[in-house]
């Protein structure tokens, strides 16, 4: 993707846009400052060392009412992770047909969690981050189509969408650095709000395609043993080890409570890439918080297993070198893991709020903790 100086982008668009419609600027930031408190260990991009740059944010969303029910949106977000070059993250045009019913094209978020409309807004929620376990999916973005419906319901209020498009970039699937290629994603999004209770459920498919030959020795270690599965005729084992036009499928459900000062989210997802290598995901998550006034204090329980069906092991036991070495690979996908974490937010001004996370990861695979602490300014202007 092409990087430009926030500055540049900002102009860019203003000027090209500011000739026939008033643009609305508005921004947020992230400040965070983060790191683990176990020697040689590393976990959300921290390690021992203390680091204010690792998930960071500065981004300025525009809006450009065009007239006639014509409107354009895009977001330029720049991320410490990225040493802070800023990208278009979002740039789509809506067309309202009425106040119910809009359709918007371009690229746009993917709608497979509660809070993947504002995901980069930590003003939004109440953790420093959401919930990794679940909100783990390498990738956030499409460029297609998004139909939205909102509607009552009897004394509910729905919102529907349906979505449709692709996706082509690099992302840490297998390794830290794949190629992939998603064709064909389609889903919907289904919320019911009524007061102070909300439940929600998602779902969508998707052709995938991810190329490993980054040169990095995991990605080599896979292509090497699809290789020989190929030169000794077991070509259906092979493609069950590739990652080549695959179906891929996701399923989320959740519910929230803001019921007086009680706070309550929980979310569960399902991720499969039916036929390849990568590991049937399940994860949920359950959060509470008090709310004190300018105060909420927290706490949220994580679980994440990564795994193969046992169906999958022990596929060709005739010939028992390939037969471990399929089975060590798939074994090698797997993980389990949960985290446990507490947190305090303080809303000290009307745009920012000054949050403190501590969480205790857990991995049952290698039977290891890592403790790490955030403190993070979150904004809106």
């Amino acid at each position: 993707m092409k990087k430009l100086p926030l500055a540049i982008a900002l102009c860019a668009v203003c000027a090209s846009a500011s000739s026939f419609a008033e643009v609305r600027i508005n921004g947020f930031a992230s400040i965070v400052g983060g790191k683990t408190l176990d020697d040689n260990t590393t976990r959300y991009g921290y390690d021992n060392d203390i680091s204010f740059k690792n998930e960071s944010v500065f981004a300025l969303q525009l809006s450009a009412d065009l007239q006639d029910k014509l409107s354009a949106t895009a977001q330029i977000v720049a991320r410490g992770e990225n040493d802070f070059d800023a990208e278009f993250e979002w740039a789509y045009l809506t067309y309202e047909f009425t106040d119910e019913l809009q359709l918007s094209a371009g690229k746009m978020r993917v709608p497979f969690y509660r809070y993947s409309d504002f995901l980069d807004v930590g003003y939004a929620y109440r953790w420093v981050r959401p919930p990794q376990s679940v909100y783990s999916i390498p990738f956030s973005t499409y460029e297609g189509l998004s139909l939205l419906h909102t509607s009552q319901i009897g004394d509910w209020d729905s919102t529907l969408q349906v979505i449709y498009g692709g996706f082509d970039g690099d992302i840490a699937a297998v390794t830290n650095n794949d190629e992939a290629k998603l064709n064909d994603i389609a889903g919907v999004n289904w919320t019911l709000s009524y007061d102070w209770f909300s439940v929600r459920a998602a779902y969508l498919v998707a052709e995938t395609s991810i190329d490993l030959s980054n040169g990095e020795a995991g990605g080599q270690a896979i292509n090497g043993l699809e290789q020989l599965l190929r030169d000794n005729g077991l070509i259906t084992q092979a493609d069950d080890i590739a990652i080549n036009e695959d179906d891929g499928t996701f399923i989320g459900v959740g519910f929230s409570i803001d019921y007086n000062n009680i706070l309550f989210d929980a979310e569960y997802t399902q991720f499969e890439v039916e036929k390849s290598i990568l590991a049937k995901q399940s994860q949920y998550y359950a959060s509470i918080g008090y709310r004190m006034d300018e105060w909420i204090v927290h706490f949220t329980y994580e679980d994440n297993d990564d795994k193969h069906d046992k169906s999958r092991f022990d596929q060709v036991t005739q010939v028992p070198p390939l037969n471990n070495g399929i089975n060590q690979a798939l074994d090698g996908v797997r993980a389990q893991s949960n985290v446990y974490t507490i947190g305090t937010r303080y809303d000290f001004h009307p745009s920012a709020a000054l949050k403190v996370d501590f969480s205790r990861f857990n991995d049952d695979i290698s039977d290891t903790e890592t403790d790490v602490i955030a403190v993070a300014v979150d904004l809106v202007f």
